[in-house]
């Protein structure tokens, strides 16, 4: 990451960024202090926030990095599957990922922060707004190509499916916190696909 100077270096300014970004994560942004932001960057106070301001900065530019990565992980998931609706299958299952369930049980950190900060910062929730926008519209064009594929109906409104396809993913991701068995998961993102997702190629 450019600029950052010192102890972080430009080379090492993503490890940082991705080591207070984890920290945020697990924790939420009250819980964590200024004292554990230095011991998971390796950094002094007066570097961390040289390279990246004060906790609210570098809280912002840990959610960025993150939905930024999201993104790219979601356009990546959606353009390789061979087919469009495979792709929008594997995104329902996708929350669950890890079947030991620790993983998922972090839940989303866009979500997180939006439930913790998003009456209190209207920067979070005006980013949250825009982040779920841009994923809304990645799998709306999805939507869009599997109906060009045969394999959805023509006729359904691409964006209110994704808009539905998203809330049904951010519900399993919700799920999953509450401790519930990979298998049962699963079964109910297969459910929701089978009502979300019906195969029209065999009609």
């Amino acid at each position: 990451m450019a600029g950052v100077p010192g102890e972080a270096g430009a080379a090492g300014g993503k490890q940082v960024l991705n080591a207070v970004r984890d920290q945020f994560w697990d924790a939420g942004y009250a819980a964590t202090s200024l004292e554990d932001l230095m011991r998971v960057s390796g950094l002094g106070k007066g570097s961390l926030y040289a390279a990246f301001g004060d906790k609210r900065q570098l809280f912002l530019r840990a959610l960025h990095s993150y939905t930024d990565d999201s993104h790219g992980h979601l356009r990546e998931a959606l353009a390789e599957a061979p087919r469009a609706l495979d792709a929008l299958r594997m995104l329902l299952e996708a929350p669950i990922g890890d079947p030991t369930g620790t993983g998922t049980r972090r839940g989303c950190l866009m979500a997180n922060s939006t439930c913790e900060l998003g009456n209190a910062d209207p920067e979070v929730l005006d980013h949250a707004h825009r982040t779920y926008e841009t994923s809304t519209a990645l799998i709306g064009d999805c939507v869009a190509r599997a109906q060009r594929e045969g394999d959805l109906p023509a006729g359904a409104d691409p964006i209110a499916l994704a808009r539905a396809l998203l809330a049904a993913q951010q519900g399993i991701v919700f799920m999953s916190r509450t401790g519930l068995d990979a298998a049962t998961l699963t079964a109910t993102a297969r459910s929701l696909a089978a009502q979300l997702l019906p195969d029209h190629s065999c009609d």
